[in-house]
């Protein structure tokens, strides 16, 4: 019998056949550890999603790297790790830097920026890690820090690292940053990001949804990106259907998603809600976020950070996608998590062929919604499949 490498009989009870050894998943090839490795920088800008997404690859550098203190170099949306058991171990707020973090209509100051290098250039990293982007930007602000290798990923422009990866668009985030881990000799320890709501934070968003005789929905109808946006007016269709059926529904946004979410409130009560929706958008502490997710039975949404945020808290959700969104960014798994997509791939104003990343085709001008051929049959029956489950 030829030899498998994936089975030994060291210890195994030979009548039974030999055992098997568990092997921990490669995302990518695995090159070798460096050695001395005691302080790791990590840059990652972003939203709520895009810092999610990252959090295999700190978990993988973490198990691979016992000794280290990982940093994180990172945006506001950081805050949701306050308080998290391991790495990263340390966060620091990026200063605003071209390509790099842009908060909407902050100027670059270029001594803060250049003071934010040399502090951190005095923190002796061991190892920096770009997980960032395409790394025009990001990768010469890695390689100022000084650390002694650099790890990340490269469009053909852009500066090379120590260890590289051609940054390819179509790829889901978390797979990219775990191979980029698996380029310092990491490999995966998690496959999907999970964040875990202390209980007094529970507690919090089961107090900010109230009480409900039956299980609660929380909608949220918003996106960064307006073409990702469902219309709203079938959002409350399926709040509606929920409602009559017995559940609870809260709608969620930030500030600037009030008006979206009144719309929200008026479609879901105009299809006949059994109750309007209680409404918590522009409500809600960036803090209070993961704990009214957590404390909710299905999260209906657009592909967005609070979806992934559920997701990560270990919340089902019910989510509606446009194809290429999905190969980036949607879950993996389809027990606890539906998707609807749209395969919508040109601009259904000007006929543009949206496929292309920025980079190489610039969008058209048009914000209208790419996913507004997904039926509200299909979100609906995956709400009702999901919250079924969740009762048994």
């Amino acid at each position: 019998m030829p030899h498998d490498p994936y089975r030994t009989s060291e210890g195994a009870d030979h009548a039974a056949g030999p055992a098997v050894i568990p092997r921990r998943p490669i995302v990518g090839a695995l090159r070798e550890k460096i050695d001395g490795v005691r302080k790791i920088a990590v840059l990652r800008g972003g939203g709520i999603g895009d810092l999610l997404f990252a959090l295999p690859a700190i978990t993988a550098l973490a198990s691979a790297y016992p000794e280290a203190e990982i940093t994180l170099l990172g945006t506001p949306a950081a805050r949701l790790l306050d308080g998290r058991v391991g790495a990263p171990h340390r966060i620091v707020r990026l200063p605003v830097a071209e390509g790099v973090y842009e908060p909407s209509g902050a100027p670059v100051d270029p001594e803060a920026l250049r003071c934010f290098i040399a502090e951190q250039r005095g923190a002796g990293y061991d190892l920096a890690a770009q997980m960032h982007g395409g790394g025009r930007f990001s990768n010469p602000f890695v390689a100022g820090l000084g650390a002694r290798c650099t790890i990340g990923t490269r469009t053909d422009d852009a500066l090379a690292l120590e260890r590289s990866l051609p940054y390819v668009y179509y790829q889901h985030e978390v797979m990219r940053w775990l191979e980029v881990a698996a380029l310092a000799g990491a490999a995966p320890v998690d496959l999907e990001p999970r964040v875990i709501v202390a209980p007094e934070g529970v507690e919090l968003g089961r107090a900010r949804l109230g009480e409900a005789d039956g299980p609660i929905v929380v909608v949220h109808p918003g996106a960064t990106d307006p073409r990702r946006r469902w219309p709203v007016e079938r959002f409350g269709a399926v709040a509606a259907e929920l409602s009559r059926s017995g559940a609870g529904v809260a709608v969620i946004g930030d500030a600037s998603e009030q008006r979206l979410a009144d719309d929200f409130v008026r479609a879901a009560v105009a299809a006949g809600a059994a109750a309007a929706p209680l409404n918590l958008a522009g409500k809600l502490s960036f803090d209070e976020l993961p704990g009214v997710l957590a404390s909710a039975d299905l999260c209906l949404a657009n592909d967005s950070g609070p979806r992934h945020l559920a997701q990560a808290v270990g919340t089902s959700t019910a989510s509606v996608f446009w194809s290429g969104n999905l190969l980036n960014a949607g879950p993996m798994g389809r027990g606890e998590h539906r998707v609807q997509l749209s395969w919508t791939t040109n601009c259904p104003v000007c006929g543009r062929d949206s496929t292309q990343v920025g980079w190489t085709a610039p969008r058209c001008e048009h914000d209208d919604s790419f996913v507004a051929d997904v039926s509200t049959e299909a979100v609906l029956a995956d709400a009702r499949a999901l919250l079924a489950e969740r009762a048994r």
